[in-house]
């Protein structure tokens, strides 16, 4: 089995929680753009917008995946991008895991109120391949990429 390990190193233990997710559904490069978009913000904000994702009023910009990807009405004027998609199923999947650092704070007795994600890694996963048969004898390869994803808060500024 190998060894794994954050790929980011908080500056103090005492103040950050963490969190990870292996094996999520969603390709990776799917999963890069909501990170990007969480990145920086606070964890209240970031769970809040995850599930205005989810309920399809918010989209999510599209930088590097951007070719042939419609322009969203107000993107622009926040992101400073007019491409964006709304992608549910990975949006589910940080929400949970959101959920889930802001449980591990908890544990560590931080003040969730001021926690900010300084950390959104995404890594390529496992690669399932299938075979969908086709005519004459042939058959065409599906591959099922899934992403792992480790989450990082910091707190910062308290009361």
């Amino acid at each position: 089995m190998p060894e794994w390990s954050y790929s980011f190193k908080p500056a103090n233990e005492g103040l950050s929680a963490k969190a990870m997710m292996w094996d999520i559904p969603v390709h990776p490069k799917v999963m890069v753009e909501v990170a990007r978009a969480i990145k920086g913000m606070k964890l209240s904000d970031a769970e809040e917008y995850l599930r205005r994702v989810a309920e399809l009023k918010e989209p999510v910009p599209y930088r590097s995946a951007s070719k042939k990807i419609p322009h969203k009405r107000g993107l622009a004027d926040r992101w400073g991008i007019p491409m964006g998609k709304y992608p549910v199923k990975a949006a589910r999947y940080m929400l949970k895991l959101l959920e889930n650092v802001s449980n591990n704070a908890e544990n560590k007795n931080l003040d969730v109120d001021n926690l900010y994600v300084v950390h959104v890694g995404v890594h390529k996963g496992i690669t399932l391949k299938r075979v969908y048969p086709r005519a004459f004898g042939r058959a065409d390869i599906i591959r099922k990429v899934h992403s792992h994803v480790e989450v990082i808060v910091e707190e910062r500024g308290g009361s």
